[in-house]
């Protein structure tokens, strides 16, 4: 099993981060998720992360839970640092968040911030900063379940960097931009391990082939 360790640890993470709600979006450890920020509360959230330790938590909205003065939070989500940064002439912020490790939600703190922050623990993730699992992988199902999709959709992949990639790399990098929902985004982020990720993601891929040659799609 090959292993290698992140340039951060557990008790590395601050316990308070702030938080970007996004419904539908995935950060996974080692990922990298470019964002397109223009509202003037994460503008402030950004500014806020780019003065102190670049880190900001990106987790989805918990459609399930009760309405309440702001949208509740799943409880999962994943802690990624600001590396690299660009303003536009209009005062957009262009970033990208590469993924650090996935947290756990101990509160919501109340705070007089337009942003919305949390004390967070990575403590039950803390496999996230190793890289491993390497050699768990079907990659080779996980291919023919990619290729099968993208030949369903009539798209391309280039197929070079895929075979260059590791399988985190390849099975996080497809679980990111995978046209999923948030049910099925989530259940990819709280997959205990690579293994588990990968499989989910060709028993999704299976359901969605599945469905378009019924002539329905998967919402």
């Amino acid at each position: 099993m090959t292993e290698s360790r992140s340039t951060i640890s557990t008790e590395q993470l601050p316990q308070t981060i702030p938080v970007f709600p996004l419904s539908g979006a995935l950060l996974l450890p080692r990922g990298r998720l470019p964002l397109n920020v223009f509202e003037p509360r994460y503008l402030a959230m950004v500014d806020t992360a780019l003065a102190g330790e670049r880190i900001i938590g990106i987790i989805q909205p918990d459609e399930d839970a009760p309405d309440g003065p702001a949208p509740p939070l799943r409880t999962v989500g994943c802690a990624g640092r600001i590396s690299s940064f660009s303003e536009t002439e209009d005062g957009r912020y262009l970033i990208t968040l590469t993924g650090i490790c996935r947290f756990s939600v101990l509160e919501e703190i109340v705070t007089t911030t337009s942003f919305r922050l949390c004390r967070v623990t990575a403590e039950p993730f803390s496999g996230d900063f190793l890289v491993s699992g390497e050699n768990d992988v079907d990659r080779e199902g996980l291919l023919d379940a990619f290729r099968a999709y993208l030949d369903a959709n009539e798209l391309e992949a280039d197929w070079d960097n895929v075979d260059a990639a590791s399988n985190e790399s390849l099975v996080n990098a497809m679980a990111m931009i995978a046209p999923y929902g948030p049910a099925e985004k989530q259940a990819l982020l709280e997959a205990p391990d690579l293994k588990t990720r990968a499989e989910t993601l060709v028993a999704l891929a299976e359901i969605a082939l599945e469905h378009e040659s019924s002539g329905r799609r998967l919402q």
